[in-house]
């Protein structure tokens, strides 16, 4: 499970393959200056235990070429990005409610 810690936020707890993409996007949209919305409702879990039992989460952060960002992973990042989900994701992020994980394209 990877974490996307924003500031002093608690982390937002993001499933590796997905957050790869989300860093692939949210670098992307950096370098390029353009400031965005990320948001979250139920998936990704924000904190915490990943089995407790705790409500599901909902947030949304502003990400800009100023937001100080770390992106860790447990695991392995050596495999190919998904070029259809990363071209959905940065549709979504140029959108009017900002990004957000949306399923992987099959």
């Amino acid at each position: 499970m990877g974490h996307l810690i924003y500031g002093v936020a608690p982390a937002i707890q993001i499933d590796d393959w997905g957050l790869l993409h989300l860093q692939a996007v949210i670098m992307t949209k950096i370098r390029r200056n353009e400031s965005f919305s990320f948001n979250w409702d139920d998936e990704p879990r924000v904190g915490g235990d990943e089995s407790s039992a705790a409500p599901a989460q909902h947030g949304s952060v502003w990400i800009s070429k100023s937001s100080s960002l770390y992106f860790s992973y447990d695991g392995p990042r050596d495999r190919p990005l998904n070029r259809e989900w990363l071209e959905e994701l940065s549709r979504v992020a140029s959108g009017t409610t900002g990004l957000r994980l949306v399923p992987e394209p099959e």
